[in-house]
């Protein structure tokens, strides 16, 4: 894949910025308006376009704000003395413009600490020298070997000076090294500056001896003498290192001609090699590691050299002898330079040093990002909340979604829901549970159970509605699983998470795209893939398009390719790809929600403080019984002169009343265990008996709603949302009786998970009931024993009620009723892709009795009539 930025070439970061919303919006603007041409629905076209517009997004986007991420990264590790970060951007912008102002400070900062560093190894290798010297002089004094005569503290007197001497002149290196101090030039006497540096040496404890040879003997040069101390003094410790015991070292000083001499040292040594010769000048470029030191010496004499207007090189070593041979080449006259200005030295380019040089970063060759690296604008987004470390390019996850998203468009479209949505929704479970790094536990195994069971209503059920609430329940619970939600809040935004991960995964869907652009064969295959989906697709429509024959054979063998049904089919691909890429990086990378919850607060100072608003709660559930048991005693007849209305609209007209007064005794509950102070045994005793007591009322309160429910569902017959609804009342009932057992055990940690495992067994069991034959055959009973029947209702149940109608009505009755069924499609069998057991049972029930309608018997049928 092309790594390139797509806004590259752009100057101005505001322009690139138009840019980016520009073609976001009319992206959006355009798949919207193919959505709703091609009559998808919003609640698909709605992701789609909103996905399609963060990938462009993404993709423009890509590059810009990297620039800025780095340098924070190595502004933060340049604090920390790493002075070698860079910033790689080809960006000509003003951030690509700041990014090279960066590098360039970044450079300068390194150079300088790496003369600083230069200098305190410069001092050290040099103060090593004298200080073995008196080192060795004062043991040989101490062990007897030198009497401590005027000579012998005379030589202690001289190491001294000359370390007092290093010190000074180790300074007036470093302003030398600048450009600020110049040469102190005079006569200096090549024999006698040998032999003292000679002598300086063989105060040392390495026995070698040494060769002295000055042509001629009177050679005098005009140089710095100190300055060529340390270059004899360097060439000799280097020698002396890397010479056998009782070794010889040669010295030899010849003049050239009248404007150059040289001074030559060979050793006894393993030689240098070719190879070691180019580096031996270096720093820390020792050549070989076997006679110790620091590698500073030869650089120095090099630097000394130089200084001088000279050169100093490795010669070989002629056949059959041994010994490197170092030769400096000097100018008999040094000329005096002036010193520098402060203004001019502070501006002038320093001389080159001998270092191997650093490879600055190539801006044509970007680096990836590791993960240590400078977080990305998701990382700064989502924070501390959802952190994302150690995760590699999944490529096995990408291509199982993008399957996935095949199979579904191929699957899906213009077919009813049933065993293809069932097979896509298992499909992506397993896709989403293989991307957990989490074990298995006994929770997760029995979600994954209960999960399976509500998908497997999209086979049973006919009913839309109950498929598509099973599905999300078995989504919420499969979220719930792979984040380890255990809360009332994170259970809710686990979910929540879900659609966030689509957002927060697109720095890993980045990389996987870019590492599956190394991949040798798969980008090939998918360019052959889809150079031959469009050659078939074009010719294809072609000639189906003008011979009948060809046209009726691709018709058995391709899906409907009308460009309405590709459109849907894309929407279907992007759709169901997004949603299963989103479930696999939940899975693999869960934000931190497992026990996040609403924080408990400072409980209140006094008991009263949160009993009497309790109590005033208790008190109005007590006086709501009294009221319920009132009625109920008084009768038909107290309840019509007290309230003016029949019992069977006294019970429908609180009902939802009362069902939301029993979901607010939870949160009621749930405030009171944060704010109750619980510090001694009375507190937590008086908390239980207050808590359990509100549970008990709000359980009479749950069973007066089912009975109000039950009397008016007598009087006015079943339907499917009045059985919903009963169901529901039933699972709060049974939360109320698992916050009753918190509270006496004094734990409701369990309740959050209890309550989402209920809540779906309950709706599981709903489904297995199948609502809309259960209603159907009480209608039915109830009408055999009233003669009353709405028809209308009836005729509008879905398919899982034709099996009940055409079992408990006559032929002419069922008739009037399965006729809209008929009208709606279901006067047809599915194929395997769409199969559904409830649909299939409809199917054959109709065909199980002659059917024939009868407008006349039908408008006098019941209390309703059948839409025609």
């Amino acid at each position: 894949m092309n790594t390139e930025q797509p806004l590259e070439s752009i100057d101005s970061i505001k322009v690139k910025l138009g840019l980016l919303v520009g073609v976001s919006c009319v992206v959006a603007a355009l798949f919207a308006t193919i959505g709703d041409r091609a009559g998808m629905p919003l609640w698909l076209t709605l992701p789609v376009t909103v996905a399609l517009a963060l990938l462009v997004t993404q993709w423009l986007a890509r590059g810009m704000t990297a620039p800025l991420r780095e340098m924070t990264h190595a502004a933060s590790r340049m604090a920390a003395g790493d002075y070698g970060q860079r910033v790689s951007t080809r960006s000509t912008d003003e951030v690509g413009e700041l990014a090279r102002a960066f590098n360039a400070m970044s450079s300068d900062l390194a150079d300088a600490d790496h003369q600083r560093r230069q200098l305190v190894a410069t001092v050290s290798h040099e103060l090593r020298t004298p200080l073995t010297a008196q080192r060795a002089l004062l043991e040989n004094l101490v062990d007897g070997v030198v009497q401590p005569d005027d000579a012998a503290l005379r030589g202690a007197l001289t190491q001294s000076e000359r370390l007092s001497d290093l010190v000074g002149d180790l300074l007036d290196l470093s302003r030398i090294d600048a450009g600020v101090l110049p040469l102190r030039l005079e006569e200096v006497p090549v024999g006698d500056l040998l032999r003292g540096a000679v002598s300086e040496a063989e105060l040392g404890s390495r026995t070698v001896h040494h060769v002295c040879r000055v042509v001629p003997d009177d050679l005098t040069v005009t140089a710095d003498p100190a300055r060529l101390a340390q270059l004899v003094a360097n060439l000799l410790d280097n020698a002396a290192r890397h010479s056998p015991p009782e070794g010889e070292i040669q010295l030899v000083a010849e003049a050239l001609d009248d404007e150059r001499w040289s001074l030559e040292v060979v050793d006894d040594g393993p030689g240098i090699s070719v190879e070691q010769a180019a580096s031996v000048f270096s720093r820390f470029g020792t050549g070989d590691d076997s006679g110790g030191g620091t590698g500073l010496g030869l650089a120095i004499a090099s630097w000394v050299c130089e200084l001088h207007g000279g050169s100093i090189h490795v010669l070989p070593t002629p056949p059959g002898a041994r010994g490197a041979r170092l030769r400096a080449v000097l100018p008999r006259h040094t000329r005096t330079r002036a010193p520098l200005t402060p203004e001019v030295a502070m501006t002038a380019t320093p001389p080159p040093t001998p270092t191997p040089p650093r490879v600055a970063p190539r801006p044509s060759a970007p680096t990836v990002a590791a993960r240590s690296g400078p977080p990305l604008l998701t990382d700064t987004v989502f924070g501390r909340f959802w952190p994302e470390a150690g995760l590699g390019p999944q490529p096995r996850l990408l291509i199982g979604a993008l399957a996935l998203g095949i199979v579904a468009a191929v699957a899906l479209p213009e077919r009813r829901l049933g065993a293809g949505a069932g097979l896509v929704a298992l499909l992506a479970a397993a896709l989403i549970l293989s991307a957990s790094r989490e074990k298995r536990n006994v929770w997760s195994l029995v979600c994954v159970a209960v999960g399976v069971g509500l998908t497997a209503m999209t086979v049973i059920r006919a009913a839309e509605w109950i498929m598509v609430l099973s599905a999300m329940i078995a989504a919420l619970l499969l979220a719930a699983t792979v984040t380890r939600a255990r809360s009332f809040v994170s259970i809710p935004l686990s979910a929540a998470a879900w659609v966030l991960a689509g957002l927060r995964g697109l720095p890993l869907l980045g990389r996987t795209l870019t590492a599956t652009s190394r991949m040798p064969l798969l980008w090939p295959v998918l360019r052959t893939i889809a150079f031959a989906a469009v050659g078939l697709v074009l010719f294809g429509g072609l000639f189906a398009s003008g011979d009948a024959l060809f046209g009726s054979w691709a018709q058995s063998l391709v899906p409907d390719l009308r460009w309405d049904t590709i459109i849907g089919r894309i929407f279907i691909f992007v759709f169901v790809a997004g949603v299963a890429l989103a479930g696999a990086y939940l899975a693999l990378n869960p934000p931190r929600i497992a026990d996040l919850d609403v924080p408990r607060g400072r409980p209140v100072t006094h008991r009263w403080e949160w009993l009497v608003p309790l109590g005033v709660v208790i008190a109005l559930f007590v006086l709501f019984l009294a009221a319920q048991a009132t009625a109920m005693w008084g009768g038909h007849e107290y309840l019509r002169e007290t309230t003016g209305l029949t019992y069977a609209e006294y019970v429908h007209q609180g009902f939802g009343q009362l069902t939301t007064a029993t979901f607010l005794t939870l949160v009621v509950v749930g405030i009171a265990t944060r704010k109750a102070p619980r510090e001694t045994a009375s507190d937590r005793l008086v908390l239980k008996v207050a808590l359990v007591s509100l549970c008990l009322l709000t359980l009479a309160v749950v069973g007066s709603a089912l009975y109000r429910m039950s009397l008016y569902q007598e009087a006015y017959g079943y339907t499917v949302t009045r059985v919903f609804v009963d169901g529901f009342e039933l699972w709060l009932g049974l939360l109320i009786v698992l916050m009753i057992a918190a509270i006496v055990r004094g734990s409701g940690r369990w309740v959050p998970r209890a309550a989402l495992l209920t809540g779906a067994l309950f709706f599981l069991g709903f489904g297995l009931m199948n609502p809309d034959g259960w209603v159907a055959q009480r209608n039915i009973e109830r009408f055999e024993e009233t003669g009353k029947l709405d028809t209308y209702y009836l005729a509008g149940l879905g398919p899982d009620a034709i099996p009940a109608m055409v079992a408990g009505l006559d032929a002419k009755q069922a008739a009037c009723v399965v006729t809209w069924q008929l009208e709606r499609g279901q006067d047809r069998d599915d194929d395997l892709l769409e199969w559904n057991l409830g649909r299939s049972r409809a199917f054959a029930a109709v065909k199980s009795k002659d059917l024939t309608v009868d407008p006349a018997f039908c408008s006098s049928f019941g209390d309703g009539f059948v839409p025609r």
